[in-house]
């Protein structure tokens, strides 16, 4: 199996982040021994996490126990850093991706990374992810919006270009979710922001007209079985019908450009898995468990493995082949 959606943050210390941001910069709070810990932003707990996040002979262990292969591993979202002046988040970003190299350096064949970039800054974004590319990264995420900017801004789709042109896959995950007060507790932020947050911004590269331009060698992945896409495209579909407001930047129908886009399987169910596999194609549809958050796949890749609507052929698929092609690994 390849679980393509992971995440880690290195043993950032207090000093370090302080001396970057004293506010905004995460830090890891472990006590020395304990296999628990605590994500620290400024000196705000942000989220308890443990041992895997941070240690990757830790992480391989748990890996054999689950029988993953490879594991793909990118950012926690709380380190993309997208508040701060360009040239410091390019700093950061630039540190971090050093940082995810190491981290999988340990065991090479088991663990890949994806980079982060100062996405709030064209240039310097395309020159970092093509500088971690070259350094060992196999691809890139990122956030799904920049402030208000989501991805059919002009900025966020000349650098879905760049990695088209650059042969860089891209990860988009959600980060920083709509709500507000309205969504005070029960994770609701979690539960129904995130997904939304997600099929916004697959929903605005389409609607935008924004697939029109991008090459389709553009390998890019919606996490979280693209939020509720998959599951709103017919609705999508009749607006567009009988909408003139939705089709005018739109030239075709929205589902045409659904095989456009992978998503991953975090979804959790069989009937929802199902549907993602009818709307999106089995050959887009890649094993992503979230690891190791408790709102991930406890199991990796049960879903799948229990599908029974899945042959063989199509079962290896989502749990390998399509990662394989996607990553080039």
């Amino acid at each position: 199996m390849i679980d393509m959606h992971s995440h880690f943050l290195p043993a950032i210390r207090r000093e370090e982040a302080h001396a970057f941001d004293a506010e905004r910069a995460p830090w890891l709070a472990v006590e020395a021994g304990s296999s628990q810990g605590q994500i620290m932003v400024g000196d705000r707990p942000f989220r308890p996490v443990y041992q895997a996040l941070w240690d990757p002979d830790f992480r391989v262990a748990e890996l054999d126990q689950q029988g993953v292969e490879t594991q793909i591993v990118c950012a926690t979202p709380v380190m993309f850093g997208y508040a701060w002046e360009a040239r410091k988040a390019a700093d950061w970003a630039a540190r971090m991706n050093d940082r995810a190299i190491a981290f999988c350096a340990a065991h090479p064949q088991r663990l890949k990374a994806l980079a982060q970039v100062p996405l709030q800054d064209l240039a310097l974004a395309c020159a970092e992810a093509s500088r971690a590319k070259a350094a060992g990264c196999i691809g890139v995420q990122i956030g799904n919006h920049l402030g208000d900017k989501d991805l059919d801004h002009e900025q966020l789709v000349d650098f879905l270009i760049h990695c088209a042109e650059q042969s860089i896959p891209v990860l988009v995950h959600p980060w920083d979710m709509m709500g507000g007060n309205r969504m005070k507790k029960w994770m609701l932020p979690w539960l129904v922001a995130m997904p939304a947050e997600t099929q916004l911004g697959m929903l605005s590269l389409i609607l935008s007209g924004a697939m029109e331009r991008i090459p389709e060698s553009l390998r890019i992945c919606f996490a979280h079985g693209g939020g509720g896409f998959a599951f709103l495209l017919g609705r999508v579909d009749n607006a567009w019908r009988h909408r003139d407001i939705v089709r005018q930047d739109c030239p075709r129908l929205p589902s045409e450009y659904a095989r456009r886009f992978h998503v991953d399987c975090a979804v959790f169910d069989p009937g929802a898995l199902r549907l993602l596999t009818d709307v999106m194609g089995t050959d887009r549809v890649m094993l992503g468990s979230d690891y190791p958050f408790p709102l991930g796949e406890q199991r990796i890749g049960q879903l799948i493995r229990d599908a029974d609507f899945l042959g063989e052929d199509d079962r290896q698929r989502l749990l390998r082949g399509n990662a394989q092609a996607f990553f080039g690994i």
